[in-house]
């Protein structure tokens, strides 16, 4: 647990400090976090770009451009069904529909790894001049 201070203004304009605990996050949570179906995919994407690396290196862009397309789209397909949470329950806290934002943004991060992940390999690729 990671403890976080906060300096607060009450209604009375008084400023106090407030300590939150918070768990920290791991790679596997977020795994999961972000949509067990929606990360094995895209990590399958990262395990093709490296084998496309070794056998075919003209693909690596191209897997590294589906992987972070699959990911907006998954991505996408979590904010409306944010959204749809959110339209059936209208008086849904900040907090919450944060914390949905936040989660629906794991894939894309993913996926914009793996498309760094393939760029880092192209340029290595790449003839000298």
């Amino acid at each position: 647990m990671k403890e976080e201070i906060y300096y607060v203004v009450d209604s009375l304009g008084v400023s106090h400090q407030e300590t939150v605990e918070r768990a920290s996050v791991t790679l596997p949570q977020l795994f999961v976090e972000g949509g067990l179906g929606w990360m094995i995919i895209i990590s399958l994407f990262l395990i093709a770009l490296f084998v496309a690396a070794w056998k075919a290196p003209r693909w690596v862009k191209e897997i590294g451009i589906g992987a972070l397309v699959f990911a907006i789209f998954g991505t996408l397909l979590g904010l409306a069904q944010v959204f749809d949470a959110i339209q059936s329950f209208p008086d849904v806290s900040l907090a919450v529909i944060c914390g949905g934002l936040k989660v629906t943004l794991i894939t894309t991060f993913y996926g914009l790894i793996v498309y760094f992940i393939s760029l880092i390999l192209r340029v290595i690729q790449k003839p000298r001049i």
